[in-house]
């Protein structure tokens, strides 16, 4: 009987606007109706919302269960069979040493939201940024000279000598295409007295020389002809990119070549034999051209290819580089041209910090769109690849954690899965701390010698930032973090970040044209010529050593 009393209320008051307009003489109608009313819609809109967030979450772990259940059902040919995706799925059975990169078809989440009128606003409001910077460099000159002068020195001068940089890169790929590839049939030929030996040896010759001309030919002619920054920036991309396939092209073809030889030793009797048949030669060409540093045999295709598209990114790419310049051309070089010249204290260098916020997280945006973006985009498209996850939603991220997990999709599954989770294998399953921290050394020392490659000058922001205080935030500002105000306290701190950055940097950069010859003597070329005290510290892990410029 106890039930019945609130569903008798609950009648009641549903029913209260209906006997409210019963013609009755009778004047005792209950007042506490309506608000019973209102109170009760509260509580159920409050339950649906509570419900909804429930399902919604289910929901999506059921649909990632079932994509890589589907993945699972449909291996690549002459492969292994596709394991659990390194992106999703964190709650699931396999360890992590176990889990492997899962490709499907899907849109990059920009395309997604650029279907919405609003995203397309911000868009549009970007393009007009740009817009004003050309027009006030017309007025400027306008006034200045008396004429419309357009011009690019700063773009001029960094793409300057660029057919030397693509000259450069034709032995660059030429050895990561052939050498790999060779070692592995090599290595695949049926083991017959010496001839396998003699093989691997030169297998493994090959592959000597394919990092030698990888490591030693960009770095030359960067140093002999002086290469300027952005020509300097396609090599060491290439560089970094090249040594990364081909890792990954051996590390996922060796295990394969030698379990199938170790299955099949019984058969052959051990001796000779027929040898393992290696990856078709087109499969790992596809490979060093689609957006992706994880080889496999196969990956998903789209049905055709959108040339329009194509252009579009393209196009995209390079109102991006045009956008960057007109940045530094407006915003930095006014600021920190002069300012090497000047005694650097606290005051003009927490100036320049926060005067290059803004700039510093605009280049931020343009690198982010313009190469992960459009660039990844671009190339998918004409080669019809499927799976455009370059990126995730790493605007919205409360954790530096997942900042850096969805910051770069592409580099971030290619860490996970060779530094990460091989780290995890050679040490241990438990010692995740470990490998996490191989994967942040790692992860500094590449960017800190792309800085130095590019720039001409070893100083070593990026790696104190990079790994100092960006390790300590990851392992600070976890995934546990998921208020809104730690959304913008990571913004806060890639602002500041950002600043700090290109404020160094630009004072570096000036402060090494500007010093006389006789105070970069020596090692000086090493030595900041900022003299900060904080990051006054390549001196003293490089003394003798000389700069790249």
């Amino acid at each position: 009987m106890e039930p019945k009393g609130p569903q008798v209320r609950r009648r009641e008051g549903l029913g209260g606007s209906e006997q409210e307009r019963r013609p009755s003489g009778e004047g005792n109608a209950e007042p506490q109706r309506p608000p019973d009313l209102v109170q009760w819609t509260r509580h159920m809109e409050a339950v649906k919302t509570q419900l909804l967030e429930q399902a919604q979450g289910q929901l999506l772990e059921l649909l990632d269960r079932a994509i890589w259940e589907a993945a699972q059902s449909y291996p690549p040919k002459g492969g292994a069979p596709l394991s659990i995706p390194t992106d999703s799925l964190s709650k699931t059975r396999k360890p992590a040493v176990e889990k492997r990169k899962v490709f499907i078809i899907r849109k990059s989440l920009l395309d997604e939201l650029m279907e919405v009128q609003h995203f397309r606003t911000i868009y549009h409001m970007f393009i007009a940024g740009l817009c004003v910077f050309i027009i006030s460099t017309l007025a400027i000159d306008f006034i200045d000279e008396g004429r419309l002068l357009l011009e690019f020195d700063l773009l001029i001068f960094s793409f300057g000598q660029l057919p030397l940089a693509l000259v450069t890169w034709v032995p660059m790929f030429l050895s990561t295409l052939l050498a790999p590839y060779q070692a592995l049939r090599l290595w695949a030929r049926p083991r017959a007295g010496g001839a396998w030996t003699l093989g691997a040896g030169l297998g493994c010759v090959l592959l000597a020389v394919h990092l030698a001309v990888l490591g030693v030919l960009p770095l030359h002619v960067a140093v002999e002809h002086q290469l300027p920054p952005a020509s300097r920036c396609i090599l060491v991309f290439e560089q970094v990119r090249l040594l990364m396939k081909s890792y990954s092209f051996l590390r996922e073809a060796v295990p394969a070549t030698l379990s199938a030889r170790g299955g099949g030793a019984g058969g052959a009797g051990g001796d000779g034999g027929e040898g393992i048949q290696a990856p078709s030669f087109s499969s790992y060409l596809y490979f060093l051209f689609c957006p992706t540093l994880i080889y496999r045999t196969t990956y998903p295709r789209t049905s055709h290819i959108r040339w329009n598209y194509v252009a579009k990114n393209f196009a995209q790419t390079l109102g991006c580089i045009f956008y960057a310049c007109f940045i530094l051309g407006r915003l930095c070089v006014p600021v920190f041209a002069n300012m090497s010249r000047e005694p650097i204290s606290t005051r003009t260098l927490l100036l320049s910090v926060l005067h290059a916020t803004l700039p510093g997280i605009f280049m931020l945006l343009l690198i982010f769109f313009a190469f992960l973006h459009c660039w990844h985009n671009a190339f998918a498209e004409m080669l019809r690849f499927g799976d455009r996850m370059f990126y995730r939603d790493w605007w919205n991220s409360t954790s530096f954690s997942n900042y850096y997990r969805t910051w770069n999709v592409v580099v971030h599954d290619w860490l996970y899965s060779y530094v990460y989770q091989d780290g995890l294998w050679l040490i241990g399953g438990r010692a995740r701390g470990a490998a996490m921290l191989g994967v942040f050394l790692v992860s500094a020392v590449v960017h800190e010698y792309i800085f130095c490659f590019v720039l001409g000058f070893f100083y070593p922001v990026m790696l104190m930032l990079f790994l100092v205080f960006g390790g300590l935030l990851n392992f600070t500002m976890h995934d546990r973090h998921t208020g809104p105000a730690w959304n913008v306290l990571m913004w806060t701190l890639l602002f500041l970040g950002q600043g700090i950055q290109v404020s160094l940097y630009c004072q570096e950069w000036y402060a090494r044209r500007h010093c006389p010859p006789s105070q970069v003597s020596d090692h000086g070329s090493v030595r900041p010529c900022t003299q900060l005290p904080l990051l006054n510290i390549s001196s003293l892990l490089l003394p003798n050593s000389t700069a790249l410029a």
